[in-house]
């Protein structure tokens, strides 16, 4: 059995006259659709959930938007006007702007399928950060302290750009000689840029583990 939120209720009547109608009709097509579907606000906006998070829908000041938590998934093909809106039917002024009824119930189960069977989705790709070339002056400065160049070129390309980074964006050459003076007493102490932080970690899970039945 579906929950209906008080919380939407205000939602919709605190809406636009024109937002109501739409907001009252999505709604309700989103419980036809889902008769177990549970309502809840994230955002300051309604959204409706089945295993998880399914639709959302909210009204602007001149338009209202609804969508679907994994539309690239339940829409057959990308609509032209998605863009123009929150959501992914475009902005939607009045009820001509919606897909038929039997449409929108028809992504709604496919949404709920999606949901029940656990599909999640893809992730965009991470593109990689591109390597920053260590400077003349660090490399020079670390040809002449033998234990900081070892500990440096035994790092991580991620630990080696948190040095280089801290000190190539030094903006006076003050600030960035200090930093490179700095760097090499870390370095040849064998710590790494955030070695403060890793031991603040390192003591909690210290603690943690000691209070642990």
């Amino acid at each position: 059995m579906g929950t209906h939120d008080p919380r939407i209720d205000a939602y919709i009547e605190k809406s636009a006259p024109f937002a109501r109608p739409i907001l009252t009709y999505l709604r309700s097509v989103v419980h036809e659709g889902c008769p177990e579907v549970q309502e809840t606000m994230k955002w300051s906006a309604p959204f409706f959930e089945y295993h998880g998070t399914l639709c959302s829908m909210a009204a602007f000041k001149g338009h209202c938007a609804f969508g679907f938590w994994k539309a690239s998934l339940v829409l057959d093909d990308k609509n032209p006007k998605a863009q123009e809106a929150a959501g992914h039917f475009g902005r939607i002024t009045s009820m001509v702007d919606l897909p038929p009824k039997k449409a929108l119930i028809g992504y709604i189960k496919k949404a709920m399928a999606l949901n029940e069977g656990g599909v999640k989705l893809a992730r965009p790709p991470k593109h990689p950060k591109k390597p920053i070339k260590a400077p003349p002056y660090f490399v020079a400065a670390l040809k002449k302290n033998k234990k900081a160049l070892t500990t440096f070129e035994s790092f991580p390309p991620s630990h080696k750009r948190e040095y280089l980074e801290w000190i190539t964006t030094a903006k006076g050459e003050e600030t960035r000689a200090r930093r490179l003076a700095t760097a090499l007493e870390w370095l040849s102490e064998g710590k790494s840029m955030n070695w403060k932080y890793e031991k603040q970690r390192s003591s909690r899970v210290s603690r943690v583990s000691r209070v642990s039945p």
